[in-house]
């Protein structure tokens, strides 16, 4: 059992199920959510729950029922959370047949209309194991990755007096027609105001209902062919992972009704742009940022700032499976110049490196990519500045240059398949010990399993390179 395990462990009377329940049966709000049901005419809600690999399963129930759910929750196999993947010799991952359903509760306060069509609403919800299973009934289901970082970032609010606000720089690639884009050679159609108004129709709408799901959209660009990035407003770690949650679902939704393709493909073309996600992290106390000392512009890292940093680059390798967590994801690391990085290492303005200072009192994670479980990330980024915050880990000089001129790092080197990252990601304690047994071993096998089925399948690059290779 993990110290995470140890946690969440239930009190002899009351569970944390119990606690969320009483929590949902607070009349005030649920008569403020059917105020907006009638408003708006709501007549089904979807309940999400966030699997370990980060896509988002539900049930639909008429809203009728809201009082009745908001307290019994909806109940999914227990399988759900791990996609209801089955490895290649269809043993069903995460528990098999025969294993146990869970209890999501709605969260009351991720209550959302959809404004594509306001006769459905949703919420996010937090997944427990069911009253009925002995010794555990009642806790907080172990690969329950969303209801994992919010109890990873209370503890280390109250272990450090520091609060986590991140902000993602979610790049994704839309095709389909009248997107088609042919750049010249050597140039890059960055910032280009002609595709932005070619795309248009897309950004208009992503931005107008991300705003009516209250994400704060504060700006965006057009980057390399297809891919487009608009970004919102940064905030404390779980929100801001739930709000990327959204984010994804308003893509796919915005590209269903422009019949084109909305893709979270971290590397989808050798050659061009991979679909990062960066993190840009800060330590808050109160209203100040600890990243930066009072009074100094020039750019610089506070001395609590360089051990978090520390922390950070350490741990790179060992958290690497859940931030380039696809075998295409690697693609993308690979492609020098194409402002991925290849190095454990970080610098100022310095866009070659794992993490880049920015400016000041804001640190710019660039290992994550399109496809990244936020909450996963986000849980493994808590306890890699804690263990950095701990240790007064010196995160060394900054990289000057090009990074990927530098073969050394203090700091071992970056997996470059997702099958080092997976042994890297069993050989951190501290990463382990972030995550409780049945997540991070339910998250290895799904992983293991998806590194097996790439590496027995045949590409079109192999046919293309040896099927004649001894013609």
């Amino acid at each position: 059992m993990t110290a995470v395990d140890q946690k969440t462990a239930p009190s002899q009377h009351t569970t944390a199920l119990d606690e969320h329940r009483d929590r949902n049966a607070d009349r005030a709000t649920l008569d403020a959510i059917r105020a907006q049901i009638n408003e708006h005419g709501v007549e089904f809600i979807y309940y999400q729950i966030v699997t370990v690999t980060g896509r988002v399963v539900a049930k639909v129930v008429p809203a009728r029922h809201l009082e009745r759910n908001a307290i019994k929750g909806v109940n999914l196999h227990r399988t759900a959370m791990t996609d209801l993947q089955s490895d290649r010799h269809g043993n069903l991952l995460g528990g098999g047949q025969e294993a146990a359903e869970f209890t999501a509760l709605p969260d009351l306060d991720t209550f959302a209309v959809l404004p594509w069509e306001p006769s459905m609403a949703r919420f996010l919800c937090t997944v427990y194991e069911p009253d009925h299973r002995p010794e555990v009934g009642g806790q907080p289901l172990p690969t329950d990755s969303r209801g994992l970082l919010k109890r990873a970032h209370a503890a280390f609010q109250q272990e450090t007096g520091l609060e986590l606000r991140t902000g993602c720089e979610p790049e994704m690639t839309w095709t389909g027609p009248g997107l088609e884009v042919t750049p010249r050679p050597g140039q890059s159609p960055a910032y280009s105001l002609d595709l932005l108004e070619r795309t248009r129709h897309i950004f208009q709408s992503v931005i107008r209902y991300g705003q009516a799901l209250g994400l704060n959209m504060i700006e965006g660009d057009y980057e390399d062919p297809g891919q487009i990035e608009l970004n919102f407003m940064f905030d404390r770690a779980e929100l801001t992972a739930d709000r990327l949650t959204t984010y994804r679902m308003i893509c796919r939704q915005v590209a269903r009704e422009h019949g084109v393709k909305a893709s979270f493909m971290p590397k989808p073309t050798t050659g061009a742009m991979g679909n990062g996600c960066h993190h840009n992290f800060s330590l808050w106390r109160g209203d100040q940022n600890m990243l930066v000392e009072p009074g100094r512009t020039e750019l610089h890292l506070s001395e609590l700032g360089r051990h978090a940093l520390g922390g950070v680059l350490a741990h790179a390798a060992g958290s690497m499976v859940v931030m380039g967590s696809t075998v295409n994801s690697y693609k993308r690391y690979w492609d020098v110049g194409q402002f991925a990085p290849s190095r454990i290492d970080w610098g100022m303005e310095n866009r070659t490196c794992t993490v880049r200072l920015s400016v000041n009192g804001r640190l710019e994670f660039k290992l994550p990519d399109a496809a990244v479980n936020p909450y996963l990330s986000h849980t493994l980024l808590l306890a890699s500045i804690k263990d950095g915050l701990e240790r007064k880990i010196d995160p060394g000089k900054p990289q000057t240059g090009s990074s990927h001129d530098n073969d050394e790092s203090v700091f071992g080197p970056l997996p470059v398949t997702l099958g080092e990252a997976l042994v890297a990601f069993r050989e951190d304690p501290v990463v382990q010990a972030a995550l409780p047994t049945e997540l991070a071993d339910a998250y290895a096998a799904i992983k293991a399993d998806e590194w097996a089925r790439f590496c027995s399948y045949v590409t079109d690059w192999e046919r293309a390179i040896y099927e004649d290779v001894l013609a």
